[in-house]
């Protein structure tokens, strides 16, 4: 990995869980699980490799229409994980922070999101940013309602009003633009995920279920960033430079 571009931020998908604990007639939950100690050993390998910020795709404003077992369960699990990692986060010097509509989700988790990310401000390490009760559309929203309050207050001029700027309203605002987007289990869609920071960002899909989506896959996904050619708008020739020429 040393001689390879390390994407500054990978968001990821996690997509299979289910279909995974389908496949070994187990209930959803232990799929789910399964899916929770994999994130836990990429969140690691990311670390360990010089990822700047890796974002979670750990529950969706649509994800609510499923089963209402399924979801107090996941609530639940979100809960005692954060309890769980939170120690070794901050003594890993990750900072974590929730991105969504936070106000949306259960009181206990409202709390204790609150409590990890208080912990782990100050870290300057990987930034680790949970996407819970979060969709792309209500993002650019909110950041809009926010840039009209701030004109409305007159702490924002509307000439000053550019992508950068608009960029800051949003939940990832201390993060970097998407460079590789990582989609478990075969499906071919974003799902309302990132939409503004995944404009230029390489999509990664792969057929594997994310239980089985091990930190050696994501050193593959790497790979295979490192294998496009990330023109933003050039052609070819202008990103050759006299080094690369030999």
């Amino acid at each position: 990995m040393t001689s390879q571009i390390i994407p500054r931020h990978i968001a990821i998908i996690m997509d299979g869980n289910g279909r995974w604990a389908k496949k070994r007639f187990l209930p959803r939950a232990m799929g789910h699980k399964a899916g929770y100690k994999q994130a836990r050993a990429l969140v690691r390998h990311c670390g360990e490799i010089g990822v700047e910020a890796v974002t979670l795709y750990t529950f969706s404003t649509e994800n609510w229409r499923r089963p209402e077992e399924e979801v107090s369960f996941l609530m639940d699990m979100y809960v005692k994980s954060l309890k769980i990692e939170a120690p070794e986060l901050h003594q890993n010097n990750v900072q974590v922070k929730i991105i969504g509509d936070r106000l949306g989700l259960p009181q206990a988790l409202q709390e204790v999101s609150a409590e990890v990310e208080k912990l782990t401000e100050n870290n300057t390490g990987l930034k680790l940013r949970l996407a819970l009760n979060y969709g792309s559309r209500w993002e650019i929203v909110n950041a809009t309602k926010k840039i009209i309050k701030a004109i409305q207050e007159g702490s924002l001029n509307t000439q000053d009003l550019s992508e950068k700027t608009f960029a800051n309203y949003l939940e990832t605002a201390d993060c970097p633009d998407v460079d590789l987007l990582i989609r478990t289990s075969g499906v071919i869609r974003l799902s309302n995920y990132l939409l503004w920071q995944c404009a230029y960002a390489e999509f990664y899909f792969t057929e594997i279920l994310f239980p089985d989506f091990s930190p050696k896959e994501l050193d593959q996904a790497i790979e295979w960033f490192n294998s496009q050619e990330r023109r933003f708008g050039k052609i070819s020739s202008q990103l050759i430079t006299p080094e690369s020429k030999g």
